[in-house]
């Protein structure tokens, strides 16, 4: 397929977007002008590399240079614009044009792919491609372009690069007398999403940070939420659902319904909610491989064991504060599929009911919610090593599955289910009461970890000197005490592995934890790291001090989900604790604790500037002093991290309070 006529900008939209994120040595630019929307990434460093990412279809193109002697830079000398362009059968691709510069005399070309997203993913993770999805240059003049249909012969994809300012290109090398400059477009044939304007999305109650409110009018679309940018542009459920619970007082009703269809119609039969979904071409891919067809028709992903449990809270909590008159409406109101939703969440409530009843009837570890088989995560911290082998998570059963009883509880007492429940129904939701007793009551003291002052004192020592941290600091805020936390989940038999985590701000935001919890949860979060979880950085969401030498090689600064910084997660600790400090029944001393902890939350969080829209972060430490680290820019990292991540803007919702 050849790309023939002009470049033609898109329609004019009333709120345009375009921004751009620099972090380290990547450049993230936004652009989003009527129906399209694009974002171009550019990598610079001993293996460059040029992505563009279309919400439309989930779909994208990358380039990968090969490995360079030296690092070099790519600067954008040219911000990207929308443009139309049209296939040979006269189809309209949307995509962007830009203008690179690149400070080295030549580049010799990788890896080029055009196709889903997901394809791009994996092949950064790991290396490898799908053969059907290769494509071969065609060299026109100063001009390299990349361009198919799509795997099922809809419109597809196209790449080019044009040499300027005396560049020349081949399909083998870029090369230049001085600094390269070329005119990259890229386009998509996927169909595109309906966005949201930032005046449909959010209300006179959001705070006024440009930065967030550009990351989350790019990501909110009619459709869905996208999960963030530029590797993940589609919905995925858990990013949702938390999303919408802390960005609710913020959010235009249209916009949180909207998010809540699109939870609703991709629920199982069963009620259970999907995760991720496989759409465009790793939608055909995925049948190909299944039943060997050619077909686009949404693949989704239940194999996550927390999202099932947040779908109640935070329909409770958002339904409860309404009238009931607009309840009822949303209730009898229709998702996607035409189901009505009040039908809808009673069937993931019955869900609820039934995954937690064993553990209501016998109170064994064995009967907590575990992962599901073959499966090495299941909840948030979803790299393979990101539970440290466990089974049970500590979010799901500490936190997750009592709040969506108390819901469901809240919820039948209301009535407003009435309508959807048949007597059947009603009986077995009833059984919420007695199952939230024995899971509030039971399931968080199989998690308690206490660790001797003496052993805990030592394991701090040496856990610092091997991360080169200063001990001082972390051993005297620990004192003579012992060191008690949460463990991070139960392995197999039911034992809790010593990791502290900051899933502790989960039952702040959904629960209603005694003062000794609320004093456990406030002791491991303020602490310094790596005594516990705080670094004037930011608080890490893992802390494997107390765990043996293998567990701390899968929880270090490198880990996706080691001792580094989740932006969301802060949102979580500072909204948990405005929840637990409207309440009345605190010792004045804790409350005094969980205020002073606000603070100091606030304050690290204004110092990651720009970075608080970013997916993750991590640190180095020389001289005494921390600094951020760009994660994913380091050649140990383990992933990288988005520019842009939904669950990142919900600082947008909560209030500074005193």
């Amino acid at each position: 397929m050849l790309v023939g006529g002009a470049l033609a900008q898109s329609r004019a939209d009333p709120q345009p977007l375009a921004f751009r994120i620099d972090e380290g040595r990547i450049v993230n630019s936004f652009v989003r002008v009527g129906d399209t929307a694009a974002h171009l990434v550019l990598k610079s460093g001993r293996q460059p590399r040029i992505l563009v990412a279309f919400p439309a279809g989930d779909s994208g193109v990358g380039l990968w240079f090969e490995a360079q002697d030296a690092p070099v830079r790519l600067r954008l000398s040219a911000a990207p614009h929308v443009a139309l362009l049209h296939d040979e059968r006269g189809r309209t691709l949307r995509g962007i044009e830009a203008e690179i510069a690149v400070d080295a005399p030549a580049l010799r070309l990788g890896q080029v792919l055009l196709s889903s997203v997901r394809v791009l993913r994996n092949y950064e993770n790991l290396g490898t491609a799908p053969a059907e999805v290769a494509v071969a240059p065609a060299q026109v003049g100063p001009q390299l372009r990349w361009a198919r249909d799509r795997l099922d012969g809809a419109p597809g994809y196209v790449l080019s690069i044009e040499a300027l300012d005396g560049t020349t290109v081949t399909p083998a090398l870029i090369s230049s007398h001085g600094s390269i400059h070329l005119r990259i477009t890229a386009a998509s044939g996927e169909t595109p999403l309906v966005p949201m304007t930032e005046s449909s999305l959010l209300n006179a109650r959001a705070a006024a940070d440009a930065r967030s409110r550009e990351v989350l009018a790019f990501l909110s679309y009619a459709e869905k939420f996208l999960a963030g940018s530029w590797r993940f542009e589609t919905y995925f459920g858990r990013d949702t659902l938390l999303s919408l619970a802390l960005l609710a007082p913020a959010l235009q009703d249209a916009a949180l319904q909207s998010g809540l269809d699109s939870v609703l119609e991709r629920l199982a039969a069963d009620g259970e909610v999907a995760h991720e979904e496989a759409i465009g071409e790793f939608a055909i891919l995925e049948h190909r491989q299944r039943d060997g067809r050619a077909s686009t028709q949404p693949i989704y992903d239940y194999g996550m064991i927390d999202e099932p449990f947040l779908l109640a809270p935070v329909v409770a909590e958002w339904l409860l504060a309404r009238s009931r008159d607009s309840a009822r409406e949303f209730l009898a109101g229709r998702e996607g599929r035409g189901v009505r939703r009040g039908d809808a969440l009673v069937g993931n409530f019955l869900w609820v009911i039934r995954r937690t009843r064993e553990f209501a009837r016998s109170a064994a570890p064995r009967n907590l919610i575990g992962l599901q088989a073959g499966h090495a995560a299941g909840e948030w911290r979803d790299s393979p090593q990101g539970l440290a082998g466990g089974r049970y998570p500590y979010d799901v059963n500490v936190v997750f599955a009592p709040a969506a009883l108390r819901a469901i509880e809240r919820l039948i007492e209301s009535g407003l289910l009435d309508p959807y429940a048949s007597p059947a129904a009603r009986a077995e939701l009833a059984l919420a009461h007695a199952q939230l007793l024995t899971w509030s009551a039971r399931a968080a003291p199989l998690f308690t970890v206490r660790v001797p002052s003496e052993r805990a004192r030592a394991q701090l020592a040496s856990y610092a000197r091997a991360l080169g941290v200063a001990a001082g600091p972390a051993l005297a805020a620990l004192g003579a005490h012992d060191l008690e936390f949460d463990a991070l989940a139960l392995d197999e038999a039911g034992r809790p592995i010593p990791v502290m985590h900051s899933d502790g701000g989960f039952a702040l935001l959904f629960a209603q934890p005694g003062a000794a919890q609320l004093e456990r949860i406030v002791d491991t979060v303020e602490r310094p790291f790596p005594s516990g979880l705080f670094t004037p950085v930011g608080v890490l969401v893992a802390n494997a001090a107390a765990a043996g030498a293998e567990v701390q090689g899968q929880f270090t600064p490198a880990a996706y989900h080691g001792a580094v910084v989740w932006s969301w997660q802060q949102a979580v600790l500072v909204a948990g604790l405005n929840r637990q400090l409207a309440r009345t029944d605190l010792p004045s001393a804790l409350r005094e604790r969980m205020r002073a902890l606000r603070a100091r939350l606030w304050r690290v969080i204004d110092a990651a500037g720009a970075m608080r829209t970013s997916e993750l972060w991590s640190w180095s430490y020389a001289h005494g002093h921390y600094q951020i680290a760009p994660f994913g820019q380091r050649g140990s990292d383990a992933d990288e991290s988005d520019a842009a991540q939904l669950w990142s803007t919900v600082f947008l919702a909560i209030p500074r309070l005193n």
